[in-house]
């Protein structure tokens, strides 16, 4: 693996700030440091960052495109996306890993936040280790890659 996608959804843009209780105090550059970090030589970190749905499914087929392997988060499009869905199954049948992360445990949360239209069609899913669900999604990725 040179390179892995690690795409991130809507309201993600506000990690530090946005309730700290629960996704912590820490910043996307923050955890970019950390995955370049636990990355390692010879592989680049390509992290993302959108609100916008269409944008965030056109980052999958460019993954497919490709042969990227994927760390989704995918935020509050976890729950209904079934455009999103459709394109992260693209990347899972054309055999490229795709692991779902969440920073929080969605299950320890509102009753809404307990379905996830995307689990189901994931290589695997890690949720609810702050920003190292997104390490355990990278050594996942290393593994299934």
């Amino acid at each position: 693996m040179s390179r892995v996608m690690v795409l991130n959804g809507p309201n993600l843009g506000r990690l530090g700030s946005r309730e700290p209780d629960v996704y912590g105090d820490q910043d996307l550059s923050a955890l970019r440091v950390l995955l370049v970090e636990e990355a390692g030589e010879g592989v680049e970190v390509d992290l993302r960052q959108t609100d916008d749905e269409a944008e965030l499914v056109h980052w999958l087929h460019e993954a497919v495109d490709e042969r990227t392997p994927v760390i989704l988060n995918p935020a509050a499009f976890t729950h209904y996306s079934y455009a999103l869905r459709d394109a992260a199954a693209l990347v899972t049948k054309a055999g490229i890993p795709l692991v779902e992360v969440h920073i929080s445990n969605p299950h320890a949360r509102e009753e809404f936040r307990h379905r996830s239209v995307i689990s189901g069609i994931a290589s695997g899913v890690i949720a609810g280790f702050g920003f190292d669900s997104y390490v355990l999604a990278l050594e996942a990725v290393r593994r299934l890659g």
